[in-house]
């Protein structure tokens, strides 16, 4: 059974990078597959294959592309480049990401083959782009907590892992903990979000669900979604206590999408739990 109502009919062959725009008030998100960045009030073709972005101010946004990061604007469709993005390697693309609580912004980058190793984790900071993370095969669930922590994950390994964060500025620091660990389930985790309590909200690939984890990496909760790949939430709302869940339809078998017809669309739901504004992207 489903706790998720339909927020928007559009059927994204991989819905991602949802975004819960705090001065507009507004759920954007991207399907990345489909080359397609949505809003409640267009929908933006894109030249290249984008998945993620952070707010900037109320018209325009950081949007993560293949091979680049732009400042998109959300009244005209106008970009420009701010930063390459793994420019040297056109075998890959974006995936998940997110801003910091110190103004950067973190982003994926993965094969377009899912070779193994073949992406990483980067940061934006400063008019820069560094790595933090080297030799990621799909990587996923990066979020911020408000103890001083990021959270990552490669979804081929089944581990949510800790990462310290410098004080100053937001870099990592030491090594990385096993913050959850699915090792030896059937769970895939695939995007993920923290709430004002520190649980952490992932999305699971292939298992129609989101569920949340305590500092403890204990499950509080779970709620489900009437599409099996369910790809990324996002905290949005009048008080931030809905929890809006994107996925994908592509890969699905025609037979199987006759029964589930709600695969690739985006959902919302009524937790009792409360999340947080997304930090604004400092360019």
């Amino acid at each position: 059974m489903s706790d998720a109502r339909i927020h928007d009919e559009s059927i994204c062959l991989l819905g991602e990078g949802p975004l819960w725009h705090p001065e507009r008030g507004e759920l954007l998100w991207f399907d990345i597959l489909g080359r397609t960045f949505h809003t409640p009030h267009r929908r933006f073709r894109l030249p290249e294959l984008s998945s993620a972005a952070g707010w900037i101010d109320r018209d325009t946004v950081l949007m993560a592309q293949k091979g680049a990061l732009l400042r998109f604007d959300l009244t005209t469709g106008a970009s420009e480049k701010v930063a390459g993005l793994a420019e040297d390697n056109p075998t890959v693309r974006s995936n998940d990401g997110r801003a910091d609580p110190w103004g950067g912004f973190w982003i994926g980058t993965m094969s377009l083959k899912s070779e193994r190793e073949a992406g990483a984790i980067w940061r934006y900071w400063q008019g820069r782009v560094h790595k933090v993370v080297p030799r990621v095969t799909i990587p996923n669930a990066i979020c911020f907590s408000g103890a001083g922590y990021a959270c990552w994950t490669d979804t081929e390994e089944q581990v949510v892992w800790r990462q310290p964060l410098a004080d100053a500025d937001g870099f990592p620091v030491g090594e990385p903990s096993v913050h959850v660990d699915f090792r030896g389930t059937d769970l895939n985790p695939d995007g993920a979000v923290f709430d004002a309590e520190g649980n952490i909200w992932i999305a699971f690939w292939g298992a129609g669900k989101v569920a949340g984890f305590g500092p403890d990496g204990k499950q509080i909760a779970e709620f489900h979604v009437p599409a099996s790949q369910s790809t990324c939430p996002a905290w949005g709302g009048e008080d931030f206590s809905t929890l809006y869940v994107t996925s994908a339809a592509a890969g699905i078998p025609q037979s199987d999408l006759a029964t589930a017809p709600d695969s690739g669309r985006t959902f919302a739901i009524d937790t009792g739990f409360r999340g947080l504004p997304e930090p604004r992207v400092i360019l």
